[in-house]
């Protein structure tokens, strides 16, 4: 039987010569990931499960992200409870706040996920690690607490949807706009429990950050998953970076999908997400005169040195608009780091920026730039729902990090061309 990549990853866990689209399977865990939101309420059903000790102190990681630092008294309990457990299971990838990142930025970068794995996390942006050729998928607290214990969880099967990128792209285009132009065509519900794999000409030049960038978004179209056939530039990102023995999966060429999707790249041009939803795009040329009061660099979308590097090119030499401000969050300490040490940080704060240790913070309206009524945030998030960022009469528009340092210079929505 011809299977896709997802099938492929999936039967080898499940210990089984191939699986069908829709068929149920209980599958080995890989990597079981929770966050400071969503593992204190694991924590708490595995203590009531009768759980004396996760299944593998080695493949459990508790990233303390999003309200960390932590910006309130309730916020320090929950990180607390992530501490406290980590300590009593002595878990190998316990990250404290030094050497804490954005949980789905910080595991690739640690090689703590690779290629051939299978990954939860209760945390919808999960997805992120298919673009290492990974299934990897965003659970609820307790199928984590599950994993924690027995090292399975279960899945139906998704049918894949195969979306192929042709043509060429253009100056100031990335991955952030190719997932955002895919979620326009299809909508956030378009690939509702289905696998989306990521093919084509342009693909296959894609720099590992942005393949990164794209799975990441695959839930914002309804996705199981998103993912990658590992090549060349998988292999160099991965190989002396990843902890474990990569297994490179591809998908059969008479494997069967339940949608093919062509996009040709030829004149794509930025991508705006404008409220409420991350389909509701339009390009930058078509965002019209739209006056914005903050701008966010950073998440576990487009935090990474490349979109550090992509936004400082824009912005050098040049200054904030007056009255707005521009938050830059590197991702992880490593990013932190680099972008320290190329002078990164000096264009930034030179322009009027202010700099943020690595946090999840502002992208789900939790801490360091929550919006007030009526003000309008351009974000390099993968989220723009109502009130995501703080007030529920304000509004976030998603887009790259060249599109947003323009946007910090000008005042309002401008592409990079509009500042060269």
């Amino acid at each position: 039987m011809a299977m896709t990549i997802t099938q492929k990853i999936l039967a080898a866990h499940a210990g089984k010569k191939e699986v069908e689209a829709g068929e149920i399977i209980s599958v080995k865990v890989d990597v079981a990931l929770g966050n400071d939101i969503t593992a204190p309420i694991a924590i708490k059903e595995f203590r009531k499960a009768g759980a004396k000790a996760v299944f593998d102190k080695s493949r459990v990681a508790l990233v303390p992200d999003h309200f960390a630092p932590n910006k309130d008294i309730a916020s320090a309990e929950q990180c607390k409870i992530l501490r406290d457990f980590a300590r009593e299971q002595e878990l190998e990838n316990y990250f404290e706040t030094g050497e804490m990142g954005v949980e789905h930025a910080l595991l690739p970068e640690q090689g703590i996920v690779g290629p051939g794995d299978v990954v939860i996390g209760a945390d919808s942006h999960t997805c992120t690690y298919g673009a290492l050729g990974a299934f990897s998928t965003g659970v609820g607290s307790t199928d984590l607490a599950a994993a924690m214990i027995t090292g399975k969880t279960w899945f139906k099967v998704p049918e894949t949807m195969k979306f192929v990128y042709t043509g060429k792209l253009g100056p100031w285009v990335d991955g952030k706009d190719l997932i955002l132009a895919t979620i326009g065509k299809i909508g956030v519900d378009g690939a509702l429990y289905r696998a989306m794999e990521f093919t084509g000409p342009v693909i296959d030049s894609l720099q590992i950050e942005d393949r990164l960038t794209m799975a990441n978004m695959a839930i914002e179209a309804g996705g199981k998953n998103g993912i990658f056939i590992p090549d060349a530039i998988t292999k160099e990102y991965v190989e002396g970076r990843f902890k474990r023995t990569p297994v490179y999966y591809d998908s059969d060429k008479d494997a069967s999908y339940a949608e093919v999707i062509e996009i040709n790249c030829d004149g794509l041009r930025p991508q705006i997400a404008f409220p409420h939803l991350p389909s509701n795009t339009r390009s930058v040329d078509e965002a019209g005169n739209v006056a914005i009061d903050q701008v966010v660099i950073g998440s576990c979308t487009n935090g990474r040195i490349t979109d550090l590097r992509k936004a400082a090119a824009v912005i050098k030499g040049k200054k904030v608009s007056k009255y707005l401000r521009l938050l830059v969050i590197p991702a992880t300490q490593a990013i932190y780091r680099q972008a320290m040490k190329e002078g990164l940080f000096d264009i930034f704060l030179d322009a009027g920026a202010a700099v943020s240790t690595p946090t999840c913070g502002p992208c789900l309206g939790g801490h360091m730039g929550i919006l007030a009524k009526g003000e309008r945030a351009l974000a390099t998030t993968n989220r723009n729902f109502v009130g995501r960022m703080g007030h529920p009469e304000s509004e976030v528009y998603l887009a790259s990090p060249a599109v947003a340092a323009a946007t910090a210079i000008m005042g309002r929505i401008a592409s990079p061309e509009e500042v060269a």
